[in-house]
């Protein structure tokens, strides 16, 4: 089958683009993983189960007990805080709360 050179280039520019989602979606994931062990993991531990001395002392939930809430609940928690847990709206971007709620839910398997 020979296709046109328009075609040619729409299925190129469809190919980069696919591949540039991938490439962005991957960083966003690296970064989230990076930022939570930096400011979750000393509570939340690394694997997200809470079993940590911090986690333990403060009776800090594993994410497995998150499935039930929705990404806009765990997202304002992550925002404006809970209980102990600060608030991270001031020094996050929406965007940035968003691939943090993405990688829990990968935590909470």
């Amino acid at each position: 089958m020979r296709l046109n050179w328009t075609t040619r280039i729409a299925l190129g520019a469809g190919i980069l683009a696919a591949a540039g989602m991938l490439a962005v979606s991957a960083r966003s994931a690296e970064s989230a993983a990076t930022v939570y062990k930096q400011k979750c993991a000393g509570c939340h531990g690394a694997d997200g189960k809470a079993d940590t001395p911090a986690g333990k002392a403060m009776k800090v939930p594993s994410f497995a007990e998150s499935k039930g809430k929705s990404d806009s609940e765990l997202a304002d928690i992550i925002e404006k805080g809970k209980g102990r847990m600060p608030k991270y709206g001031a020094s996050m971007k929406p965007d940035e709360i968003k691939e943090m709620v993405a990688y829990i839910r990968t935590l909470a398997k």
